[in-house]
């Protein structure tokens, strides 16, 4: 049975290639590539031809692309269109009430409206022999996304309205108010501001079970009729919040820029433009939105989702969250929780706040408070502090807190006391904020709890914040959540050596922020991808990735990535034994300003420093950083930061007063999680041990390392071990191989470009697909033909086969 509303194409899923593009495609970045085809349903005829209309700042990813059919493949369009003008007349109204019926709503009322018409289905022959459609019992199914358009488009407009009033008049089904308010909208002749509320709180009532894309259709549809100017700058700033929850990108920043909404073009801007732009236009929304607190006493968030969409005000698009259900903050005054991003302006004689999309909800051990506008701008500001890195800025957010009495939310108030040197404040806060990651949480209180968690260094929970965040997000319609959460989980997977999962995981983000319009994001999981890179030995994939990521992020003032490339690099240098080098990168990292480098990173990438700064004999500025890493990890108390501590104090100890660090460290280890660093540990006790001429304890702390980094997949690490090995005149095994498995030499990178290849995908689909030039993906091809023994591709398919054939029996 043919379904009468086929799925739509899945905007955030890799598309299959052909000729069409690859060649206008490959001169332009990977996000750009992925924006492109999204845009076009995945039609590489439609994304060939877009191509050449975009604007240089469109290409560049400043400017949002065109959204309109006739915009993005007029001579598709028109190709189309002529195909389905050549149908009788019969024909052409019956793929005109279909496509109605699908097109920009989906509605399931084609065969009730056929019967209620008394329409002969018969008539859809001519179609299917046409190639343009087809005709089964659930209705009819077009040939593609750009023919189902055709059809619609091909209509007059009288038709169009016609059509859609008979789809209006057969929905009267429980819960199909929604779809029925969006025909009785298209159909309506010009402005109409009953019409107007009636899409307005159908909007809501989508919004609120998840529809997000058919809120936004209902909003922009409702801004379109809406005669009051004022109305119908809130209805389109609602509409733009809409489509950016619902992972629609451009169309929302297009909206945006419609709506005139400083605060919402602050949002937009701190995941896809500068960031410290972004933090200066949420604040001035802050300041805007402050007085409507006060006077208003209540959020109308407060109300239930079913009062809010009544208001037909942006308030709606953000319909509460459960946030305001959260545990209590021991320290109400300094800690708040986040939220999805959410369109909120405030309901009642001060309705021109800005929209802001996001909702931070405060709460004190009595009694929860209703979040105002003024909080969600603050919550977005202060996401905006994190990424650049800006002291200065994290410190004026805080201020700005204090002085509108707004709850800040924990990270901030946790970095701001850190930074501050107050630890014990800085912990309580941030341990606070990192215990609200229960299952089901909204997915921005998961993603501060999972930020908190991670500066704490506990990254089992961090890990867990994340994971539910991103279900937490897919559940509730909102994409746009997924990727930032991805960001967050790479660290945990970093520390707990998980290179090949967290690799994987990543990769896949980053294709959903490029889809999503969330460049900030994907330069962020960039830098993220550059560690994995450098865990794992891939040079050169590491020092590209790096490289993109540094060059994205000090444009744009995001200190954040701009840090983790330059970590990454160092991490390359000191695994590949490059010890001057990694103290060097290292040493301009803590020198970094705002934009360009990040406190938190510095201070994380401190045992390394340490480890590099003794190995080239530079100890003085080691001691000064490890004294305040020690203080750190000696408030928050957890293991795995006491035992990096410990073997910082190991490593520059003297001859034997060294061991008892190294085995209170590996002590700590053994309560942590940060397996990796414990086999770091363990070599660096292991040579410590040789150079003391205790050949036995050497020897197997050494061999206990090289078994852990074998099976983290960090060649360059085991080599360190294997030469420490070697000096000792033991014979290191090679690297571990399984018999019945041949991949499992490759590393994370090389076996899913193995896999691309084996699936047929050519060199340029491959690099197009994880973001890396072709001569990338031709060095990682030829590293497996060379690990695997084989010469030619048909050799690798079968060593694939054979290689999955014992797990899928």
């Amino acid at each position: 049975m043919t379904p009468v509303n086929p799925p739509p194409l899945d905007r955030t899923s890799p598309p299959q290639r052909t000729d069409a593009w690859r060649q206008p495609a490959a001169g332009i970045s990977e996000g750009v590539r992925v924006r492109v085809l999204r845009a076009v349903y995945g039609d590489q005829r439609a994304a060939a031809e877009l191509l050449p209309r975009l604007t240089e700042r469109q290409l560049t990813g400043t400017d949002p692309f065109p959204t309109a059919p006739a915009e993005l493949a007029p001579a598709l369009l028109r190709e189309h269109r002529a195909e389905i003008r050549a149908l009788p007349d019969d024909t052409r109204l019956l793929l005109l009430l279909a496509a109605a019926d699908q097109y920009p709503v989906s509605t399931d009322a084609f065969l009730r409206a056929v019967v209620a018409a008394r329409l002969d289905t018969r008539c859809l022959d001519a179609a299917e022999a046409a190639g343009i459609a087809h005709a089964g019992a659930g209705g009819v199914a077009f040939r593609d996304a750009w023919t189902r358009i055709a059809a619609y488009e091909t209509g007059t407009p009288a038709d169009r309205r016609d059509v859609h009033r008979l789809l209006a008049r057969v929905l009267r089904g429980e819960g199909e108010t929604p779809s029925r308010s969006w025909h009785r909208g298209a159909g309506a002749l010009g402005p109409s501001g009953r019409l107007a509320a009636e899409l307005s709180a159908a909007a809501g009532r989508a919004a609120d079970t998840g529809r997000l894309a058919v809120a936004r259709t209902l909003a922009e549809r409702a801004a379109a009729l809406c005669p009051d100017p004022a109305e119908q700058h809130r209805l389109t700033a609602r509409a733009a919040a809409y489509a950016w929850r619902s992972g629609d990108g451009d169309r929302a920043r297009r909206l945006a820029s419609t709506a005139a909404d400083d605060a919402l073009s602050g949002v937009l801007a701190l995941r896809t433009g500068n960031a410290t732009e972004a933090f200066d236009a949420l604040l001035i929304g802050v300041g805007v939105a402050a007085p409507t607190a006060s006077d208003r006493g209540a959020s109308p968030l407060a109300a239930p989702p079913s009062v809010a969409s009544s208001a037909a005000t942006p308030a709606a698009s953000c319909a509460a969250t459960p946030a305001a259900s959260c545990a209590a903050t021991p320290a109400a005054s300094r800690a708040a929780i986040p939220a999805d991003p959410r369109a909120v302006t405030p309901v009642g004689p001060r309705a021109a706040t800005p929209a802001i999309p996001g909702a931070l909800t405060s709460v004190t051990p009595s009694t929860i408070t209703s979040p105002t506008p003024a909080t969600h701008l603050l919550a977005r500001a202060t996401e905006a502090a994190i990424y650049t890195g800006d002291l200065r800025r994290l410190r004026e957010a805080a201020r700005v807190a204090g002085r509108l009495g707004v709850v800040a939310p924990g990270t901030l108030g946790g970095l701001v006391a850190a930074f501050d040197g107050r630890y014990a404040d800085a912990r309580d806060l941030l341990k606070s904020a990192a215990g609200r990651c229960g299952p089901g949480g909204d997915p921005t209180v998961l993603i501060h709890a999972a930020i908190a968690a991670l500066l704490l260094g506990d990254h089992t929970r961090a890990a867990t914040a994340t994971v539910r965040a991103a279900a937490s997000a897919r559940a509730r319609g909102t994409p746009v959540t997924v990727p930032q959460a991805m960001e967050f989980r790479a660290y945990a997977d970093f520390w707990t050596g998980r290179p090949r999962a967290g690799e994987a995981a990543a990769t896949d983000a980053l294709w959903q922020a490029h889809a999503t319009g969330q460049d900030n994001g994907a330069c962020h999981l960039q830098a993220a991808l550059a560690m994995f890179a450098a865990l794992t030995g891939d040079a050169d994939v590491c020092r590209e990735r790096a490289a993109t990521a540094r060059s994205y992020a000090l444009a744009r003032g995001l200190g954040l990535p701009a840090a983790l490339a330059q970590w990454a690099l160092a991490f390359l240098d000191l695994s590949s034994g490059r010890f001057a080098a990694a103290a060097a990168r290292l040493r301009a990292l803590a020198g970094f300003g705002p934009g360009h480098g990040h406190r938190a990173i510095r201070h994380l990438a401190t045992p390394h420093y340490v480890e590099a700064a003794v190995r080239t004999g530079d100890t003085r500025v080691a001691r000064v950083a490890h004294a305040d890493y020690e203080r750190w990890a000696g408030t928050v108390l957890s293991p795995d930061d006491l035992a990096l501590s410990a073997r910082c104090r190991a490593l520059l100890a003297p001859g034997e007063e060294a061991v008892d660090h190294y085995r209170t460290a590996l002590h700590l280890h053994s309560r942590g999680t940060r397996d990796f660093e414990r086999a770091r540990t363990e070599l660096l006790f292991g040579s410590a041990l040789r150079r003391l001429r205790r050949r036995t304890e050497a020897r197997d702390r050494l061999h206990s390392a090289l078994e852990a980094f074998d099976s983290f997949g960090a060649p360059h690490c085991a080599t360190q071990a294997r030469t420490e090995l070697r000096a000792l005149g033991t014979p290191a095994a090679p690297f571990r191989t399984a018999p019945d498995s041949p991949t499992a030499t490759l590393t994370a990178q090389q076996l899913l470009v193995a896999r691309m290849a084996a699936d047929g995908a050519t060199n340029r689909e491959i690099a197009a697909r994880l973001a890396l030039s072709p001569r990338t993906i031709d060095h990682h091809l030829r590293g497996v033909f060379t690990r695997l023994g084989i010469r030619s591709r048909i050799e690798l398919v079968r060593l694939l086969t054979e290689s999955d054939e014992p797990e899928s029996g």
